[in-house]
This record gives structure tokens, C-alpha cells and sequence, in this order.
């Protein structure tokens, strides 16, 4: 794994925010869900895809605080366009959100 630097990691913009829908998307290649993330007053609402099917079902993602990248360029799925990272553990294709075991204010940065 080749190291990076300090300087590097501070341009990745990564957040806070509340899972407030998550729907079926049938147009995905591989199981997914499409998200709607609220990251608060300064950054708003933000959509996203996740491969987080195997292991949550909608209803258990509607309130989740999670942890994403918000300053990835758009990127288009189909008719969709995500606009952020979710972050999880990935093993296989078993992957596990990155939450805030308390809750905080939306859009905080990680850091």
C-alpha cells in the first residue's frame, strides 16, 4: 500500500449525515438501494447508491447516521446520479456502514 500524505487526506471531504429515504434500484447491475443523505444546513441533501443489501433492509436504514465522501464528482448509475461515497467495511461482498455510535450533527466533518 503506497503512503500518503497529510496533505492528501485533508482534501477528502468526509461527513456526517442521516439516511432519510432509501429505495429499491431495480436499474443496478449488482443489488442496490438508492439513498437520500441529509448532511445538514450548509451542505443539504445528497443522493447515493449502496451495495448494502445483503446486509440491511430499508427499514433499517431510514435514521442511520452514516460516514460518506461528499466531494466526489457526480457519478452516473443508469438514470441516477450519485453524489457521494457511503463508507463501509467491505469483505467479499458482505459490507458494513460506517456509523456514529452517537448521535451528532449532521454534516460534521470527520477528521
Amino acid at each position: 500500500m503506497e503512503p500518503i500524505m497529510w496533505n492528501d487526506f485533508e482534501k477528502i471531504e468526509m461527513r456526517v449525515g442521516t439516511i432519510l429515504e432509501a429505495n429499491d434500484f431495480p436499474e443496478a447491475i449488482k443489488p442496490a438501494y438508492q439513498l437520500s443523505i441529509d448532511f445538514g444546513n450548509e451542505i443539504g441533501i445528497k443522493k447515493s447508491s449502496a451495495q448494502i443489501t445483503k446486509q440491511y433492509s430499508k427499514e433499517d436504514l431510514i435514521g442511520k447516521q452514516i460516514i460518506a465522501v461528499i466531494n466526489f464528482p457526480k457519478k452516473q448509475i443508469g438514470k441516477f446520479f450519485s453524489e457521494c461515497l457511503v463508507l463501509g467495511s467491505v469483505n467479499n461482498e458482505n459490507i458494513v456502514l460506517l456509523t456514529s455510535d452517537l448521535k451528532v450533527e449532521n454534516g460534521l466533518r470527520i477528521g
